[in-house]
């Protein structure tokens, strides 16, 4: 069998398959994120380790089969620096970072942003690497003086197992490859400001790379040395080979913690429009990738509003109840990550925003409208990706908010097209699986390897209210775009007035 792993941002997901796409056991345990008030967010190297060694035995023992490869997935972005042995510097540094906020506005300001994105098709936002190590560098340059690689978390466990320092494509691809040749792109790097630690970044391994346990790796997972180990690709790209995305137009939609619209393509074409934003992956397979638009939004808003009203997701499907497209006049700016926005545009004073409540909204109508707008989010990410590649093929969609029947529905009804649900949770580990059965040689079926799926279409009746009900939604970010950038204005000449006081 072959052991998937993927460590997402709060989870860390083990399964094991059988040659024919089975799951044969299954683990999970989640994982610490310290989050704190000015912003920053960081997880512990050795708490993911110990994450991965648990729900590895875990399905071993479990499955009691000899283990093929343990095939490595999980998170991508974020900042985390190793020393020479693959132990962290410093706290990993989480994708939902705000640290380099302030950063990241000045680059927009000053046209990095699109010099970096005209070069590798990436917009920069405050948790990828290019800003966080730039704010290392202002507050504590001795942690990258002490590091030996600058990396994401999936190739830290890969290092960690292996001995052996590499990075998949597609981590890589964030943000200063140049996905087409799959090299970084050193004028990307310099624009950034960060020539000076190149060095710290490893050289992406070429498609098929299979790696080995070591001594270290075995005592971890349990496993005999020298067990084949894949590291890659990270979860977006991962989830996509896992729900079988095959020919250029396939599209997938991940309503997990954030929201991710990928569409498949075997070009790399230069988006036309000025704003710099989604990004350009590496998959696997040389001359394929992906265009995603990965927002900030998504079921952690959900999360936030059903606590806030004292309820559990096991009461989204009664609360929707009763409620109808339109949401009873109430929408929803569902921005409510502190680091702001990075797609379908990356702002990073974003905020979230519920308008049109009155003494007869009912708590449904507040949660549809949060659940509608994370649905138009959706739409907006696919228009913006489909100025470079557009789905015209089968649209595909996964993760916890899918699995929500009523919420998946209204997706269908937002986007207008028929969405395929796979009843397996797990693309990202069954990903993971797929490309490590092919880097060892192995030619699958994608049907038999394909999870079973249910198809959910489009209420013609819902279709007139939500086309209108996004014209709003577009309209609303359009004037919350403006007010933000207007309110950031007034606070610039506020601290003018009192640093001259």
């Amino acid at each position: 069998m072959i052991v998937g792993v993927d460590v997402g941002t709060s989870m860390t997901k083990a399964d094991a398959y059988d040659e024919d796409g089975r799951k044969l056991a299954s683990a999970e345990r989640a994982s610490r994120l310290e989050q704190y008030p000015d912003g920053r967010v960081e997880q512990d190297l050795e708490d993911v380790v110990a994450s991965v060694a648990d729900v590895v035995r875990r399905v071993v023992a479990e499955a009691d089969r000899p283990v093929r490869a343990l095939a490595l997935t999980g998170q991508g972005d974020g900042l985390w620096l190793r020393d020479a042995d693959g132990f962290a510097v410093r706290p990993p540094i989480s994708w939902l970072d705000d640290r380099g906020a302030d950063i990241v506005r000045g680059w927009q300001d000053d046209g990095t942003v699109d010099e970096v994105y005209r070069r590798t098709g990436v917009g920069l936002f405050p948790g990828c690497h290019a800003p966080l190590l730039v704010a290392l560098g202002r507050d504590e340059p001795e942690s990258l003086e002490r590091a030996a690689v600058a990396g994401y978390c999936v190739d830290a466990l890969v290092q960690r197992l292996t001995g052996v320092v590499t990075v998949d494509a597609s981590d890589a691809s964030l943000p200063f490859l140049d996905v087409a040749a799959r090299r970084y792109d050193d004028a990307a790097i310099a624009a950034c400001g960060l020539t000076d630690r190149r060095h710290l970044l490893a050289e992406p391994a070429p498609p098929g790379t299979v790696l080995a346990l070591d001594r270290r790796g075995a005592e971890i997972t349990g496993l005999p040395e020298g067990t084949p180990v894949t590291g890659g690709p990270f979860d977006l790209p991962a989830c996509a080979v896992g729900a079988g995305l095959s020919a250029p137009g396939d599209g997938l939609l991940i309503v997990g913690t954030t929201l991710a619209c990928e569409v498949f393509t075997d070009t790399v074409e230069p988006d036309a429009r000025p704003e710099a934003a989604g990004m350009w992956l590496c998959t696997p397979e040389p001359g394929r990738w992906l265009r995603a638009m990965p927002a900030m939004v998504g079921t952690a808003g959900l999360d936030w509003l059903l606590e806030f009203m004292g309820v559990g997701i096991d009461a989204l499907g009664e609360l929707l109840d009763g409620t109808v497209p339109g949401a009873g006049g109430v929408s929803a700016l569902p921005f409510l990550a502190a680091s702001g926005e990075r797609a379908p545009f990356v702002d990073t004073r974003a905020r979230g925003q519920i308008e049109g409540i009155t003494l007869s909204t009912g708590r449904g109508d507040v949660v549809r409208a949060v659940c509608e707008g994370i649905a138009y989010t959706a739409r907006h990410c696919f228009e913006r990706a489909a100025s470079s590649a557009g789905v015209e093929g089968r649209l595909v969609a996964c993760g916890g908010g899918a699995r929500s029947g009523p919420w998946a529905q209204i997706f269908a009804d937002v986007l207008d097209r028929p969405l395929t649900v796979p009843d397996d949770p797990g693309l990202g580990t069954r990903g993971a699986a797929v490309t490590a059965a092919r880097a060892l040689g192995d030619d699958l079926d994608p049907g038999t390897w394909a999870a079973p799926s249910r198809t959910i279409e489009p209420c013609p009746q819902a279709r007139v209210a939500y086309a209108d009900g996004y014209l709003r939604y577009r309209a609303h970010v359009d004037t919350a775009r403006d007010f933000w950038a207007r309110q950031a204005q007034g606070f610039r000449r506020d601290d003018a007035v009192l640093a001259s006081a």
